[in-house]
């Protein structure tokens, strides 16, 4: 935010859903990262995806997670793939919805789509799964 303006309900709403589904840890990473270059895009993802998108009560945490994997899934953007795949922990998305979702990327946005995702998510489960080991 410019350091004339006020902090709006939206921005607050959408801090507080951010670190919902994300987690601390990474809001924190993020807003520690952050540089007057990238921080008016900082606030505008705050505001407009987890504000006014991710904060809109017709969908639950669950429902976003699965849509929002499947569409980045399709579009190839892994990082943000493995990021929401890491999101599950939190917003209830189970492994399983995440096959099925990438099962639609195949058939509606092609196989080699799916295959990246599917490798994207196949790594984030790895280390998901040794962090619960040790």
């Amino acid at each position: 935010m410019a350091a004339n303006e006020t902090v709006s309900e939206r921005h607050l709403l959408g801090i507080e859903t951010r670190r919902k589904v994300l987690g601390d840890a990474h809001v924190d990473r993020a807003e520690m990262a952050s540089t007057d270059f990238d921080r008016p895009f900082q606030d505008l993802i705050t505001e407009a995806a987890w504000g006014a998108v991710w904060s809109r009560p017709n969908w639950t945490k669950r429902e976003r997670s699965i849509v929002t994997i499947a569409l980045l899934a399709a579009l190839g953007h892994d990082e943000e793939v493995a990021m929401h795949v890491r999101a599950t922990v939190n917003t209830g998305a189970t492994r399983e919805d995440i096959t099925e979702a990438l099962l639609h990327v195949a058939i509606y946005a092609g196989v080699p789509a799916a295959n990246r995702a599917i490798r994207t998510a196949k790594q984030v489960f790895d280390a998901l799964d040794a962090k619960e080991v040790a």
